[in-house]
Parts: C-alpha cells; structure tokens; sequence
C-alpha cells in the first residue's frame, strides 16, 4: 500500500480535486460521493477493502457461532500520540470480538465527515484504517458516508460494525466468573486515556506517553490455544479496568479484590493521573485485555501471554471472592481496603 494518497492525481469532477476540504456535495451520493470513496477510501484502505464496498456484503464464513459487533469514535483530537481514530475504530471492533473468543473476519466502516473537514485529515485516517485493518487481518467489506454542514459535527467520526467466528468448545462470558478465579491483566493500564488527553490539552509529563491502540485477537487466539478454560475476557477500554471489573463482579456475582501493589500502573501515567485528580483504574486502555480464569490455571495462561507481544507485561492482579458480592475492592499496602467504584460518568470523555 503506498505510503501516501496521489490528490493531484485525481478526476473529474473537478471540484473535488480542487476543494481541500470537505463539502456538503460530498455527501449527497452523485458524483463527488463516488470519487470520494473511489479515489480516496478504496486506495487508502488498500488490500484490507473490497473493491465494490457497497450498502451490503455476501460473505462466506467458516461454520460455527458467529459474534457480531458495533462500535462508534469520536476521540478528540482525531491524532494523539501513538495512533489516530482511524486505526482506533478498527482495533476497537477487533478487540471486541476477540473478547467473546472470536477470530474476526470482517468489518463496515461509516463516516460522518463535518464540512470543512480537511481532505489530507480524511486521507490519512482513511490509511492508517486500511493499515489496521491489513495488520489485523480483517477486510473492510462495506460502508457508507455522510457529511454533516459545518458546526453540526466535529471533524470526523466512524462508525465500524465486525464479524467474527467463534471456535467451538469456547464458552466466555462475564457470568462465568467464580469465586477462587483469578484476575490477570495483560499489561500496563491507563496509557491510553493519558495519551489523548496530555495531547488534547498540551499537558507536558517529562517523557511521551503513547497510546496502547492494538489488535488483540492473535493474543486471545495464543491464549485459548493452550486449552484452558477462560471463564471471562474484556478489554477495560471506556471506564477502564475499574468498570470492566464491576461489569463482571456484577454479572457473575462475586466479589474481586484487587492487590493495589500488583497493579501494572506506569510511573508516567500514575504522575499524570495525580496531577489530573484521576483514578488510573478509571483510565481508558485500548491494547488491554483482562482475563478470569480457575486459579489451578493462572500460571499456564500467564506464562502463555508474555509469549505474545501484546502479553508481554501480564500480571496477576486480584482473584474472585465471595466477600462482598458485586463489588470490586482493592487491597492497599496498609493493609487496609477501599472500594473500586464503577464509574458514574466519563472521566475523559471523547476518549475513543
């Protein structure tokens, strides 16, 4: 895929090579609409796109359960260190079906483009999708586009849908959980949320803290491999690992108690979280994973994710109890114990 998107070598119609910015003509399905996905998006999304990405797709899957899933991103700003909302949105579905154990096969993608919209902002968030998507290994089999008039939106949101095949055998569920389960989590939390809003605000911390945006599908694959039984699989994006852990704790009804020492928190988001006034276990991680499964399990499928590169750092953070249904409680070096709350809004909004 080339490394850049050939604008100058554009056709007809004219005003859309000669518009740098998006305009309400090309939303309106006729000509401008089709060269903008003809010589725009299809080239951009590269090996990962069929060439017709019409309003629907005939797909061939392997047989077995299908997962299916929908997602939509409005991060902001639309680049943040370490990626963009263009491999953000595809990663984001990914990981969404991997958690239900499924190998992802397929993806939509929309867009709702504000008027105004520069088309070199459009080009290189319609690559690095395509680039995603290619790393991924899913292809982006249809879409659609909007353009909303200018203040109506805010540069460039996408909404993505996947399908996914989910393995016989495999049972994963937030329910599953038990008492005498261990939490383990794939590595360090919080970078993601960090990453945007440092950029966001012009924050400076001493060093760059870049986002942890990855597919985590080959990961889920490498651990499912080893023939253990995972009881629950999330990825803590939104609210973080603290909303993950509550969503589950309430699902399953029991009580997780988390060992605050254990928590894979770096030092360059536990400083910028205190200068900030957040809770790190609050923070959005995109690249993250955390898994239950049977404590007699817990090292197998430890010593399986530090084999993948997205498992490298894993640690055991907590176990499952039945103290305290419902509730997620971290244990602190004191000795003592404060509870882990869910959420009761968003942190950093437009975080993904």
């Amino acid at each position: 895929m080339s490394n850049h998107l050939d604008f100058e070598g554009w056709v007809c119609p004219v005003p859309l090579r000669d518009t740098p910015t998006i305009v309400m003509g090309h939303g309106g399905g006729g000509a401008m609409s089709g060269e903008l996905i003809e010589q725009l998006f299809l080239p951009a999304f590269g090996g990962a796109a069929r060439a017709e990405l019409g309003d629907s797709a005939v797909l061939e899957v392997p047989a077995g359960r299908l997962a299916f899933s929908t997602d939509s991103f409005v991060v902001k700003p639309m680049f943040f260190p370490g990626g963009c909302i263009g491999d953000l949105a595809v990663n984001g579905t990914v990981n969404d079906l991997a958690m239900a154990g499924a190998t992802p096969l397929y993806l939509s993608t929309a867009f709702i483009l504000a008027e105004g919209t520069l088309m070199t902002d459009i080009g290189r968030v319609a690559m690095a999708i395509g680039k995603a998507a290619e790393v991924a290994g899913v292809q982006l089999v249809t879409g659609d586009t909007k353009v909303v008039d200018s203040g109506s939106g805010d540069g460039i949101f996408i909404n993505t849908a996947g399908i996914g095949v989910i393995p016989d055998g495999i049972d994963i569920s937030p329910s599953r959980a038990r008492v005498g389960d261990v939490v383990l989590v794939s590595g360090d939390i919080g970078v993601h949320g960090i990453a945007v809003m440092s950029c966001r605000e012009g924050l400076e911390f001493g060093t760059t803290i870049e986002s942890d945006c990855a597919p985590l599908h080959g990961l889920v694959a490498d651990m499912l491999a080893t023939g253990v039984d995972v009881h629950v699989l999330r990825d803590p994006t939104r609210g973080g690992v603290s909303a993950t852990l509550n969503e589950i704790a309430k699902a399953s009804g029991v009580g997780i108690e988390l060992i605050e020492k254990d928590l894979p928190i770096p030092p360059e988001v536990k400083d910028a979280c205190g200068l900030l006034g957040l809770d790190p276990l609050q923070v959005a991680n995109e690249g993250k994973l955390v898994a239950i499964v049977a404590a007699e399990d817990a090292d197998e499928m430890l010593a399986a994710m530090r084999q993948h590169t997205r498992g490298a750092g894993a640690r055991r953070i907590g176990t499952c109890v039945a103290e305290h249904p419902q509730m997620v409680v971290a244990r602190t070096g004191l000795g003592g114990t404060r509870v882990v709350d869910l959420p009761i809004g968003e942190q950093l909004p437009r975080i993904c």
